[in-house]
């Protein structure tokens, strides 16, 4: 009989785990959906999928506040300990990035409210494209942390590279115009802020790849190199 309950707290634990963990993913969905509706207001000018996208912040939130207290909850009553006690650690941590990428998803929809009623700049340049690399490099992201796969993290991790790169040129689109025609200034100044919001959207799904990688070896790689936790086949002969 004290099998059967061991075993049954066991069970009900690896449930409570994977309830933390499917809040998790449900949060990533809701942020890469408000991510694509967000820039889809701005690009197509619609004010209305730019209001709905700020009205779903406060959905975004209590996803947030329902996850964090299922997260407290397991600490608490279960005292979870090594790779289980990282696993909640990541949540946690992905949780919280998660919240920040669907206020920077709010702040797009409120400027596409305002841009919305002027004159398009070439259809706000290269921002669809970039918009399509944050949101792979978040779905991309996800997909890791729900698979632990800390080589695939590593991978997009660096992929983040491309993303700045991206913020960096159409930085420089945008000083052009604002050197031929100052009266747009006042509009490449605001193009400017959603392009800084997807390029922060970026850092926070590169954040998300770093907890898989801590999850996995148990090593807090922020702010360092982390190619030395992967060798080439090539190197290891």
């Amino acid at each position: 009989m004290p099998n059967q309950n061991n075993h049954h707290i066991s069970h009900r634990y690896d449930q409570e785990l994977e309830a933390l963990r499917d809040d998790v993913l449900s949060m990533g969905s809701k942020v890469e959906e408000q991510i694509e509706n967000a820039v889809r207001a701005l690009t197509e000018g619609n004010s209305e999928l730019a209001e709905a996208t700020i009205r779903e912040d406060h959905s975004l939130n209590a996803m947030e506040v329902a996850a964090d207290e299922r997260a407290v909850s397991l600490l608490a009553r279960r005292t979870p300990a090594a790779r289980d006690l990282r696993f909640v650690m990541t949540a946690i941590k992905t949780i919280t990035d998660l919240e920040r990428m669907g206020d920077e998803a709010e702040k797009i929809a409120r400027m596409a409210k305002r841009l919305n009623t002027r004159k398009p700049l070439k259809r706000y340049l290269s921002l669809p494209a970039m918009s399509e690399a944050v949101r792979n490099q978040t779905r991309q992201a996800l997909d890791c942390l729900a698979a632990m796969d800390d080589e695939a993290a590593q991978r997009v991790h660096a992929e983040d590279a491309k993303v700045d790169e991206m913020f960096e040129g159409i930085f420089r689109e945008l000083l052009t115009y604002m050197m031929e025609d100052p009266r747009t200034i006042s509009d490449t100044i605001e193009i400017l802020f959603v392009a800084k919001a997807l390029e922060r959207i970026g850092d926070h799904s590169k954040n998300i790849t770093e907890y898989v990688i801590y999850m996995v070896h148990g090593q807090d790689v922020r702010h360092t190199d982390i190619s030395h936790l992967y060798v080439d086949e090539g190197d290891s002969q």
